[in-house]
């Protein structure tokens, strides 16, 4: 294949319009949260991530899950996760099983916030994908993310 071959350049321009949307829902989210509940997209991931474990068998996830559900390093995410336990909004404690584990809950503070900015999150995230569809080039895309999926949980 060449660079002017049509499938890459097909490819490259789905690419850009993929990434476009994604910027501008992000954008969009960050704006809100922050105007609202003076918390980032990324802190809004995370505390929704940690919600989601429970007690019990597989019920934690390991920093290595946990970064990649909201699509940071480890050590950007311990970053993170050390802000939002300095807010206190999170909590870590040790495995009562094996003691090298370190688990990371959200504290009841965490939970009401997180509450709070749901709605907030939502309708930034239903704006920006309206706005979206109205574009050409993005209305495919936002079709698709719409799209009900049965069984999809994310991580």
């Amino acid at each position: 294949m060449t660079a002017t071959d049509p499938a890459l350049t097909a490819l490259a321009h789905s690419w850009s319009a993929l990434s476009l949307l994604h910027g501008r829902i992000e954008s969009s989210v960050e704006r809100a949260l922050q105007s609202a509940h003076r918390l980032s997209a990324r802190e809004y991931s995370l505390l929704d991530v940690l919600s989601r474990q429970h007690d019990g068998e597989g019920g934690h996830l390991q920093m290595r899950q946990v970064a990649d559900s909201v699509v940071l390093s480890q050590s950007a995410t311990t970053r993170l996760v050390t802000r939002l336990e300095e807010r206190g909004l999170l909590a870590r404690y040790l495995c009562p099983t094996d003691r090298r584990g370190i688990y990371t809950d959200v504290t009841d503070a965490g939970l009401r916030l997180l509450e709070e900015a749901r709605p907030t999150h939502n309708t930034a995230l239903r704006d920006a994908l309206r706005q979206a569809a109205a574009e050409p080039t993005l209305a495919p895309l936002v079709h698709v993310v719409q799209r009900p999926r049965s069984g999809f949980q994310p991580v």
